[in-house]
């Protein structure tokens, strides 16, 4: 890019597990309250803001154009513009880059981004048997021809469509996204027993990061309907995690011979984050510091049944564009979708021949050292709402970056269809 794009700060709501503590507040007031706390803790007022982007993958009926709510419930003037993107599981990230893309183009200067989703929430649905019901019952217009039409009911038509689960399968390679972990699994020889482990560490890593105050630097607590208590923490993390627990739970997605299981996958989530940017000219120019600045970014894309290797082929395009090595990187937030993906991906990340083969290039991208992955844990533990995940990675690199004295990191994450993105984040 011309321009590093300054992220002058950002926050989250603690991640809960769908069907818990932040089942009854919406996607769109999730949204909101986190806007609105960062705003009201920011130097920068409602009236500074020229436009919102924000991330939401499950759309909610109630809110269309979620982004349009969000701000005018957060108290953005309403001249002030707002729309809504989606790109799957990096919603989150694609408002930042969309963001940066208006900022740069001189069409918005300052610019409210982040993401917002409530799994919970996500509806069932009726199948066309019970649509095709109603349809007929409500064109019915005599006592007799309701009648007629209510004795062809059936039980059947009462099964629902699970909308989590259809959002959740690509319907052109026609896999549930746990299948495509296991399509991985196969494909480099990840054993049980590695996703396990690798599991079991991102408990460990975010509880120990719960137990600091680390996650807290970026999440604002939130009051939790009927508004009697406040959730303050991440609640999907556990510091009691064994190995042993994690052995027993049985496969979800290949129940004969898989190896994924609700345990080395991350769960549904509720949650909702936020970000402030602008050129990092106009935060020169209002004396304003930044947490960071987005340097760069790619997104790319591949075979929908292999998604899970977004990553690497995104961060491939991104150190072509950019001249970059792995080893410029001091940290990295991949997002952990399946532990069989996170493996998969360090394994061709550090591979010659999946390099040759599948990125056009005659070397390796350059090894993950694990000590500089997901340090304070990941989606296994943390939850991944979809349509905030993204956004939740950029804050917790860039604190961490802060915190350690360090200066770039990368961003990425795998996306349902088939895509990537990755994103070079700078602190200094």
């Amino acid at each position: 890019m011309r321009e590093r794009i300054a992220i002058i700060d950002g926050i989250r709501t603690p991640f809960s597990k769908a069907g818990s503590n932040l089942k009854n507040v919406n996607a769109d007031d999730l949204g909101a309250y986190i806007c609105r706390e960062l705003l009201f803790r920011s130097p920068l007022s409602v009236d500074d803001i020229d436009d919102v982007v924000i991330g939401n993958v499950a759309q909610p009926g109630g809110a269309a154009n979620i982004a349009r709510i969000i701000a005018l419930k957060a108290g953005i003037p309403k001249h002030v513009i707002a729309s809504t993107v989606h790109r799957n599981c990096a919603s989150g990230m694609e408002s930042v880059t969309s963001g940066a893309e208006k900022i740069l183009s001189g069409a918005s200067n300052i610019i409210l981004a982040g993401g917002t989703e409530n799994m919970s929430q996500i509806p069932l649905l009726f199948n066309k048997k019970m649509t095709a019901f109603f349809e007929k019952l409500m064109r019915s217009k005599t006592m007799g021809q309701k009648l007629k039409t209510m004795l062809t009911f059936r039980p059947s038509f009462l099964s629902p469509i699970i909308g989590v689960v259809e959002g959740l399968t690509d319907p052109v390679c026609g896999l549930n996204m746990g299948s495509t972990a296991e399509v991985l699994s196969r494909e480099f020889a990840i054993s049980r027993e590695d996703q396990d482990a690798y599991a079991l560490n991102s408990h460990l890593k975010a509880s120990a990061a719960i137990e600091k105050g680390v996650l807290a630097e970026e999440i604002h607590p939130i009051p939790i309907p009927p508004y009697d208590k406040t959730l303050s923490d991440d609640d999907g993390p556990r510091k009691e995690q064994t190995i042993e627990a994690l052995q027993k739970l049985k496969p979800y997605f290949d129940r004969d011979t898989g190896s994924v299981t609700v345990g080395n996958a991350c769960p549904l989530t509720d949650g909702a984050a936020a970000v402030l940017l602008m050129s990092e000219s106009k935060a020169k120019e209002m004396g304003l510091p930044a947490l960071g600045y987005l340097n760069s970014y790619a997104y790319a894309g591949l075979e929908g049944n292999r998604m899970g290797l977004g990553p690497v082929y995104a961060t491939s395009r991104l150190l072509s564009q950019n001249n970059f090595q792995m080893s410029d990187f001091d940290l990295v937030e991949m997002n952990e979708a399946f532990a069989a993906q996170i493996i998969a991906n360090e394994m061709a990340f550090d591979s010659d021949a999946f390099a040759q083969k599948y990125l056009n290039r005659s070397q390796k991208l350059g090894a993950i050292n694990r000590d500089q992955l997901n340090v304070n844990g990941g989606a296994i533990a943390i939850g991944h709402p979809v349509g905030t995940t993204g956004t939740r990675l950029i804050i917790t690199l860039l604190k961490e970056l802060r915190r350690r004295g360090k200066n770039c990191g990368l961003a990425t994450l795998c996306i349902g269809g088939g895509q990537g993105a990755a994103l070079a984040l700078e602190v200094e």
